[in-house]
């Protein structure tokens, strides 16, 4: 990446999304008297939304200046305003509580006006946000018609892939209906991305289902990944590629561990050891073990990297590591990236630590990196920063919200990710 004196950051997991009344201009007009009904009724269920900073989620020249006062110069945009039809976050509601075919419908129309705004957003800021589009599995030939759109119209973050879990009304990730799905990703170079808090389903609205839903969210992650990988989609598809963001990175070795064992015991042509299957095995089509798909399709979203989870980093890849921030979440570095990337680099050599920080994510999303030289050498931490750290002692009270500084400074453990009800999550 060149002899640069200060480092290039790309965060690989940001959210947006438009004013509510915004949408309307994108909706097909089919749908335009339902949604000023709809509108008329709906009440903004995130307080981080209601206040004088939810413009960070729309307005463009903030959005711009906020992250480059961060050190930040170009970003992957995941979803975070609730789209038309939806009762929150589409990214919180997965597949679930859907009542009927009216409301498939609506909600279809709602996520298809969310991609049509994010296109224009994106187009806002040339060459430094790639726009993450949305789609529903109900209907897999809709979904790949929206594939190919977003990809002409420039959404170059790739597609959000909903959860499916047991009631959501559709099949398994694994099931073969969605193969043409994964055939046109495949085909067009879309990446795939799993977001942490949008596999499982939620059982209620109480705060003790809200305890449980955040408790249960890593499960649901990684039980994602299973299906992904055993149940052969990974293996039918090689060219497609899948990230994993916001679920951390500790549990990617522990599990490729895990799976691996779990692979050698059951197949039916070998010896194996530790697990009994007495049957012909449901994975004897794998050519590769569990971990060889992982290191040749899988990629880590690491939000707020903790220095614990760089310790581990040549287990995960260096080469599957993308650094992000989850601006404008309460959880988020912002405002303090500098001192995040900082802490979880120090000592780490500058390539691994440029690979880490914008290299995989331009591979992954299409950024020009000689392109966004020139805002970073305005904006970003030297590479001299970054390697030496910080000492934790000179972080302000503040940064303690942040995962990316849990257990370094005082009250650390009061996460502000604790409020997910707060932060659409």
């Amino acid at each position: 990446m060149g002899d640069h004196s200060r480092h290039v950051i790309i965060s690989a997991d940001c959210h947006g999304g438009a004013d509510l009344t915004q949408y309307r201009d994108y909706l097909a007009p089919a749908f335009v008297d339902d949604f000023d009904r709809w509108a008329a009724e709906f009440t903004v269920p995130y307080e981080d939304m209601k206040g004088p900073d939810a413009s960070r989620n729309w307005d463009s020249s903030r959005r711009a200046a906020e992250l480059e006062s961060d050190g930040i110069v170009a970003e992957v945009i995941y979803p975070n305003t609730v789209p038309p039809f939806f009762p929150t976050s589409s990214l919180a509601s997965s597949q679930d509580g859907v009542a009927g075919a009216a409301d498939l419908a609506r909600r279809w129309a709602g996520l298809r006006a969310h991609n049509r705004w994010l296109a224009e957003f994106c187009q806002d800021l040339p060459g430094r946000r790639a726009g993450v589009f949305q789609i529903m599995l109900h209907d897999v030939d809709a979904a790949i018609a929206e594939v190919r759109w977003a990809h002409e119209a420039g959404l170059t973050g790739g597609v959000l892939l909903p959860g499916a879990p047991p009631g959501a009304g559709v099949p398994p990730l694994y099931d073969r209906s969605y193969d043409g799905l994964w055939s046109v990703c495949e085909e067009l170079g879309v990446p795939v991305n799993c977001h942490g808090g949008g596999a499982g389903p939620r059982t209620g609205d109480t705060p003790v289902d809200d305890m449980f839903f955040l408790l249960d969210l890593r499960w649901w992650d990684i039980n994602r990944f299973r299906h992904l990988v055993l149940g052969g989609v990974l293996a039918r598809h090689p060219g497609l590629k899948v990230v994993f963001t916001e679920s951390g990175i500790g549990w990617i070795p522990r599990e490729l561990r895990k799976l691996d064992r779990l692979f050698d015991s059951m197949r039916s042509t070998g010896t194996g050891g530790g697990i009994a299957y007495d049957a012909a095995s449901a994975i004897d089509d794998l050519s590769l073990r569990p971990s060889e798909y992982w290191h040749r399709q899988c990629h880590a979203g690491a939000t707020f990297v903790h220095p614990t989870e760089m310790a581990i980093r040549d287990a995960v890849g260096v080469d599957k590591i993308l650094w992000g921030g989850d601006y404008p979440h309460l959880e988020s570095t912002y405002p303090f990236s500098s001192e995040a990337v900082r802490t979880a680099f120090s000592g780490v050599p500058v390539a691994d630590t440029e690979r880490m920080l914008a290299g995989n994510a331009a591979e992954m999303y299409g950024f020009d990196l000689d392109r966004l030289r020139g805002v970073a050498e305005r904006v970003g931490p030297t590479h001299d920063e970054v390697g030496a750290g910080l000492d934790p002692a000179t972080l302000p009270p503040e940064a303690a919200g942040c995962p990316a500084f849990a257990g370094l400074v005082p009250g650390a453990a009061k996460v502000r990710m604790g409020d997910n009800r707060g932060s659409g999550k």
